[in-house]
């Protein structure tokens, strides 16, 4: 079975860094793209960054300069680097990735992990 956990998330001072983690598990061909999401209470949620197979990213407006997205491939892992946090960063954050599962064919499936919370105190 196919899993996404991230990692990483707690409380931290505005100002201050987090490193969140990504790692996927099970028989997999291959993972496509790979994104952190993130929701707010009473919020949508929000694409913050994404990753492509080849490492091209992209980035929120209200992160870019801040945050930076990152994968292992030999690792199945992807990484968010968030740094000089602020209170509005507080939210759920959700591992998203397009993963070929052998056992469904050759079309890739959307995965969500279960999230974790990171809170930005002021």
């Amino acid at each position: 079975q196919v899993q996404l956990v991230e990692s990483g998330g707690g409380l931290v001072q505005a100002g201050g860094s987090l490193r969140l983690s990504c790692a996927a598990s099970g028989i997999i061909f291959s993972i496509n793209a790979m994104n952190w999401y993130r929701q707010a209470p009473g919020k949508q949620r929000e694409l913050v960054a994404a990753i492509t197979s080849g490492g091209s990213t992209n980035y929120a407006d209200s992160v870019k300069g801040r945050f930076t997205i990152s994968r292992d491939s030999a690792k199945n892992t992807m990484y968010l680097q968030m740094n000089s946090l602020k209170p509005e960063d507080t939210a759920v954050y959700y591992c998203n990735a397009a993963i070929v599962v052998p056992m469904y064919g050759p079309s890739p499936r959307n995965y969500w992990g279960q999230g974790t919370q990171v809170t930005v105190s002021s």
